[in-house]
């Protein structure tokens, strides 16, 4: 399979603007903190120390269906394959590090940070707001099933960070900063108090503020009834600083649902168009198994996604293309070729397991379009995949 034109010139535009090294102003992200324990599931047991794992979510589903239909208790083994950082907060942290900058963490951490995240992190800053969340990330082939502690982060809102923080520390670590990512609202349901406290309390009082806000709104299909009056902050913070709000094709289906917009089978390039102006943001991006779409008040620009044929590690992958949302932002990168750069940072993830370096990055720029050669035989795997 070859490029499509539109995404040839966004590749060649991306291409011909990323800079030869990573810029390195700095970057802050708030304000959750999760510690991921990355689960297999056991279909089979084949000897004690062999077994067949569990490939698809359809399987998962039908173990238990099987046995809520016998009126039957479901027994389901699982191995961890790992534990590390989790959330918003760390896996862009842990790609920014990778990529050379020293990011600021404001989160749940632990009161010290538990070891998890000390360890993990060479350079980063860690400005701890109350003890981590945990998220038990059981993976499949085509998905993963995430089973969540919340904690704190359920009553997290703007009057609680202040108290944990303060704002004239909050503000220290927040100034001088390239750009700033939030989410996830799905975890944190007060989230919209805190975007509000940044436009009103927080951005006046900074002398040098961000000059972008990425949002990533996570699964909303949590959230409450009361969701809906939650989006309007968003736009009272576009006010104050050019937003971005990043969701999957899923979570693009669930905000048009919360913004009252009737097609549900509208291509992903108009729901983004049409999510762009009922948020009131500058910038809505939405991705999905086989593109990348982007829209602003100059319009919309796609770009396809090249599919992995053995992923390494899935958990996370959206949150990675949000950092390269966030690095194009970084390097002046813009419209279509930003999505490139999104989808290149997340494609190295799947296939290596980590956060690539800039030259790998640009690397991975430089082979985009022979990651699309004999793509019918290859694996989807969505970059949104968070």
């Amino acid at each position: 399979m070859t490029l499509d034109h539109e995404t040839r010139q966004h590749l060649e535009r991306c291409r011909s603007s990323l800079p030869s090294s990573a810029p390195q102003a700095p970057v802050v992200f708030g304000f959750d903190g999760v510690v991921d324990r990355v689960r297999t599931v056991v279909a089979e047991r084949t000897g004690p120390e062999q077994f067949e794992r569990m490939t698809s979510l359809e399987e998962f589903g039908s173990r238990i269906t099987d046995s809520a239909a016998l009126d039957a208790s479901c027994s389901i083994e699982w191995f961890e394959r790992g534990t590390r950082p989790g959330g918003h907060v760390s896996h862009l942290g842990r790609a920014f590090e990778r990529l050379g900058a020293t990011p600021t963490l404001v989160g749940t951490f632990g009161e010290p940070p538990v070891e998890a995240f000390r360890e993990e992190y060479d350079r980063a800053r860690l400005v701890s707001i109350g003890e981590p969340s945990t998220t038990d990330a059981i993976e499949f082939d085509d998905g993963k099933v995430m089973l969540s502690d919340s904690g704190r982060l359920s009553t997290l809102d703007w009057g609680t960070l202040r108290e944990a923080v303060g704002l004239e520390d909050l503000a220290e670590h927040v100034d001088r900063s390239a750009a700033m990512g939030t989410g996830y609202w799905s975890t944190v349901p007060r989230l919209p108090t805190i975007w509000r406290g940044l436009a009103d309390d927080l951005w006046p009082v900074l002398s040098d503020p961000p000059r972008a806000v990425l949002v990533d709104p996570g699964d909303v299909r949590r959230l409450g009834d009361d969701r809906r009056s939650g989006l309007d902050e968003l736009s009272a913070l576009d006010r104050a600083v050019p937003v971005t709000v990043s969701a999957n094709r899923p979570e693009c289906d669930e905000l048009a649902a919360m913004c009252g917009i009737a097609d549900p089978l509208a291509s992903l390039s108009s729901l983004a168009g049409e999510l762009h102006e009922r948020l009131g943001v500058s910038r809505f991006v939405g991705h999905s198994v086989s593109t990348a779409t982007v829209a602003t008040a100059d319009g919309t620009a796609s770009v396809s996604v090249p599919r992995c044929p053995d992923p390494v590690l899935t958990t996370s992958a959206g949150d990675h293309f949000n950092a390269g949302l966030l690095l194009a932002h970084r390097c002046d990168v813009r419209g279509g070729a930003a999505l490139v750069v999104a989808n290149a940072l997340a494609g190295w993830f799947v296939r290596t397991g980590r956060p690539p370096t800039y030259d790998e990055l640009r690397e991975f720029v430089d082979e985009y379009d022979e990651q699309f050669e004999g793509e019918s035989e290859s694996k989807s795997i969505d970059p949104s995949d968070g």
